[in-house]
């Protein structure tokens, strides 16, 4: 992964667990991503992308594949799997 995390906001008492974290990308860039993990799909989902402050909906995709060259939900789950690590959270099997 080409990004690093700067800042994390974990709010794992919802439903579905809720990720909200700001990335430093290649070239000084700022990646802003809300995802949450969906029990139902069993897969992260992104709910609000920002790139250097412009809004792109929940639209990931064309980062993950240009940049990263992998999928979004590979990516997401590798930001998850820091996270939980540092929160020392486990995620519940339904």
């Amino acid at each position: 992964m080409l990004t690093k995390i700067k800042r994390v906001k974990f709010e794992p008492e919802y439903k579905n667990p809720k990720y909200t974290v700001y990335l430093e990308c290649p070239k000084g860039n700022e990646l802003f991503v809300a995802f949450d993990y969906t029990y139902t799909l069993k897969t992260y989902m992104p709910l609000e992308v920002e790139y250097n402050g412009v809004a792109k909906g929940a639209k990931l995709a064309w980062y993950t594949n240009e940049v990263e060259n992998m999928t979004v939900d590979a990516f997401l789950a590798g930001i998850a799997q820091k996270i939980n690590k540092k929160y020392n959270f486990k995620m519940e099997t339904k």
